[in-house]
């Protein structure tokens, strides 16, 4: 049969405007103000391409109706099937039934018995969502009702059931998740866990975005063995070069909970300032400098480490100590000079007071970069600072240091040998104030005042060369560095305390005793590196010696030789070891082998290092510690992962963890067991607890997911 197309605007354009649409078929039939279609009738709507077996169009209401296998694209997001389909084109109203809708970009579909649509919104009655194969979802959520913004992406269900296949697992009254990403006001994935000592764990967090340059998260928790509390974090980006972020927290402890565990505080409270602007000084104030400028803020301070340990249930993600440093760092930086501006404050959290604590508040510093004279053949840099050596109980310094290396630099036998001379002016001036000592040598400030002026020499001689092969390129470097003491004047403090100190290095007063003697020494390296026919180094190798002679002649240092290593491919192998002469026995060495194929990522790194100190309870003589990780990808779906690291010489698991994830297009599941051992202050003494979970994660694409722990009960040992 011949088949007719014909296009037809169902009304007049100056009645509705852009609210045209076109109806395509193979057959069309008008009768009293009845329009029928049929034979692949086609229909264009605004951003609908919908498409049906047959149509009808009454001119009377603006209905057009559509039957059988009706199809409808809305834009590249979405589209609609249906058995029928009703658009009203006066309302701007569209109806399905059945109602499918699926989402392009998420994968996300919904099945429902019918779909009303008005504009950009959505209202479905009772139905399902999920984001599985639709022959047989491995997940899905079942609703009463549900509404749609399809300006803002977000879907409202009710009476929703989460189903597992057939088996109903949950019940939420409400539920309502985004299609995009778009930052927006909602629940966050809240976080589960059981614990025998801590009891039930629940966590909800609360995100709140009202503006795009601001947000706020709130984390309140319960644990109703322990007691309850909440963290929040302020984020915002108060211009184009700048941000940061405040986070709080607060958490009460039970007092059963308190007296059992013999925790030192009650209530654990902190907070923690960042801060970054990479032109503050021209935004702040008006000014218009070419160089640039730039703060970076890091403030903490708390009341006890457990502050930290309650901020997750996952302590091992959390980076625990006993010294909490806050900064602030400020810079200004030209082609020429460097202006910088630093203060560090130091918490020591196992103490109860920090008032003997050295802080260094501030520091100041000015560099002027390297400048030439006497036609480019002497080269000389400046570099000064000045530090606050602050305390509330005992001693303050005013500590200020120069240095000037000036220095020649020439080449020799058609540049394969450079040379190089540098005589290094150093000066250091301290003052003192703050509380006297009673046992030191005394002005009215406490320690006299000191000077030091020092000149010494540093010679060098280099050659860098580098031939290539039909398989690689092997690049060698030589270098040689001789160190000579020159002259030197101390005055004062550094004259009256120089022995102490290099007897007792640990007294109260060797804290302001900051300075090294320059030794006449050698330094001789050797380095080396391989590169294959792309240009990538698959073998670097040093070795390094220094030769002191303080005492006269000459004594060798520690020598040290590094490899990195890529045997193969898959294959990596790191060694840095340091050899000590005088003990005949290596000092420090840290081994690494990785291996990466086929999925596997395997990782081994040891640590061992001989201080060759008799040892006490806080300064042990030997370190040894290992580390181990394991990922292996079995498939797309299967993911397997672990790691293992320990102290060996104390004998002491420090974490480790073991587990897997399954992971499909629509869903993903998780279990791992974990072990971990973090400082906690018990009754004003230092502590640690080994913790131990089992972690459930459920994440159902693409709507999200929850975190679940098992806290296995705990064991606390002793410093």
């Amino acid at each position: 049969m011949r088949k007719l197309w014909l296009l037809l605007i169902l009304f007049p354009l100056y009645l509705f405007g852009a609210d045209k649409v076109e109806v395509y078929a193979s057959h069309l039939d008008n009768n009293a103000g009845i329009v029928k279609a049929s034979g692949d009738v086609v229909v264009l709507y605004k951003d609908y391409y919908i498409s049906a077996t047959d149509a009808i169009y009454d001119r009377e209401n603006g209905n057009l109706e559509l039957f059988g296998n009706v199809r409808a694209t809305q834009g590249s997001n979405y589209q609609l099937l249906g058995d029928y389909a009703r658009l009203n084109i006066s309302d701007k109203e569209r109806v399905f039934k059945p109602f499918y809708m699926l989402e392009q970009k998420s994968q996300l579909w919904m099945s429902a018995d019918e779909g009303n649509i008005k504009d950009k919104y959505y209202d479905v009655t009772t139905g399902m969502i999920s984001g599985c194969n639709p022959n047989k979802p491995l997940w899905k959520i079942k609703f009463s009702s549900s509404n749609y913004d399809g300006e803002s992406k977000w879907m409202n269900l009710w009476n929703a059931r989460l189903y597992i296949y057939d088996i109903p697992i949950f019940y939420m009254p409400y539920f309502g998740y985004s299609l995009d990403t778009t930052r927006r006001s909602g629940l966050l994935i809240p976080a589960f866990g059981i614990s025998s000592d801590e009891g039930f764990y629940y966590e909800q967090p609360i995100y709140i975005a009202l503006t795009n340059w601001w947000d706020l998260e709130l984390k309140p928790q319960v644990r109703t063995l322990r007691g309850s509390g909440s963290y929040e974090t302020f984020r915002f980006a108060d211009s184009k070069t700048s941000g940061g972020s405040f986070t709080t927290g607060y958490f009460k402890e039970n007092s059963k909970y308190v007296t059992l565990n013999s925790l030192a505080h009650d209530t654990h409270y902190g907070f923690n300032f960042q801060y970054t602007n990479d032109d503050f000084l021209n935004r702040w104030f008006g000014f218009d400098l070419d160089g640039q400028s730039g703060i970076y803020a890091d403030i903490s301070h708390m009341n006890d480490v457990d502050y930290i340990n309650l901020s997750t249930a996952d302590t091992i993600n959390n980076a625990t100590s006993n010294q909490v440093l806050s900064q602030v760092n400020m810079f200004y930086n030209t082609d020429r000079n460097y202006f910088g501006t630093y203060f560090k404050y130091y918490q020591n959290l196992a103490l109860e007071s920090n008032a003997k604590t050295v802080q260094k508040l501030p520091t100041l510093q000015y560099h002027n970069y390297l400048s030439t004279f006497l036609d480019d053949h002497l080269m000389y840099d400046i570099d000064f600072t000045s530090t606050n050596l602050y305390r509330e109980l005992g001693t303050n310094a005013l500590q200020s240091t120069l240095n000037v290396p000036v220095s020649v630099q020439t080449s020799i036998f058609d540049e394969y040998i450079n040379l190089s001379y540098e005589s290094v002016l150093y000066g250091e001036h301290i003052t003192f104030g703050g509380t006297v000592d009673p046992t030191a040598v005394q002005t009215s400030n406490g320690y006299p005042d000191g000077v030091l002026l020092r000149q010494y020499n540093i010679f060098d001689v280099k050659t860098n060369m580098t031939k290539a092969y039909e398989d690689f390129t092997h690049t060698m470097t030589f270098g040689l560095e001789y160190v000579k003491p020159g002259s030197e004047a101390a005055y004062g403090f550094y004259k009256t305390e120089k022995t102490d100190c290099a007897l007792y290095p640990t007294a109260d007063v060797c804290k302001f005793y900051t300075v090294s003697d320059v030794v006449e020494n050698v330094g001789l390296d050797f380095s080396q590196y391989l590169f294959d026919t792309n240009g990538s180094q698959f073998l670097y190798h040093k070795l390094s010696q220094q030769i002191s002679y303080a005492s006269g002649k000459g004594e060798l240092g520690d020598v040290e030789n590094e490899l990195d290593y890529d045997i193969s491919k898959t294959i990596n192998y790191y060694n840095d070891t340091f050899y000590n002469y005088t003990q005949h026995q290596i000092s420090k060495t840290i081994n690494s082998l990785s291996y990466t194929d086929s999925g596997v990522k395997v990782k081994l790194s040891y640590l061992y290092k001989d201080s060759f100190i008799e040892p006490t309870s806080s300064t042990p003589r030997f370190t040894r510690y290992l580390t181990s990780s394991l990922t292996y990808k079995y498939n797309d779906h299967y993911s397997y992962f672990g790691n293992y690291n320990y102290d060996v010489q104390a004998a002491l698991k420090k974490s480790s963890e073991i587990g897997f994830l399954y992971s499909k297009r629509c869903w993903d599941f998780g279990l791992r067991y974990v072990e971990n051992v973090r400082p906690i202050l018990s009754s004003n003494t230092a502590s640690k607890i080994e913790d131990r979970y089992i972690f459930f994660t459920v994440t159902l694409k693409p709507i999200g997911g929850a975190d679940m722990n098992y806290r296995i009960p705990k064991s606390i040992k002793g410093e």
